[in-house]
């Protein structure tokens, strides 16, 4: 139903794999498999459901599937802020992918909001 936007499909495939390799790579403890399950589904998931906006088949399934990919980038940013001021985390690594994940939020937000006031 929308035109592909290339340059954004690939930005957030970018942080479904950056997140995929931070997940993997966090120290093995208790808390950080469960934070580490959460952000790896949000952090995949925000670049999944983008995927299933651009092949929407009415004007309400793209705002819908938008919103929630706008949800998913929300959710990421809070695990990766929570693993960050827990200090389970430290780096210029996990700062980059908060920078990431706000802009990304930031970019579907903007969309979600374009998007419903084209609608009727």
């Amino acid at each position: 139903m929308r035109k592909d936007n290339t340059e954004l499909r690939e930005r957030l495939y970018a942080f479904a794999l950056n997140i995929v390799e931070f997940v993997k790579f966090l120290p093995r403890n208790w808390v950080t498999l469960e934070i580490g399950k959460q952000l790896l589904h949000s952090g995949t998931s925000v670049d999944a459901n983008y995927e299933e906006a651009c092949g929407a088949f009415s004007k309400a399934d793209f705002v819908y599937k938008l919103n929630v990919a706008f949800k998913e980038a929300k959710e990421s940013n809070y695990w990766l802020r929570l693993l960050k001021d827990s200090h389970v985390v430290t780096g210029t690594r996990i700062g980059q992918l908060i920078q990431e994940s706000k802009e990304i939020r930031n970019i579907l937000g903007t969309g979600v909001e374009t998007a419903k006031k084209g609608k009727k």
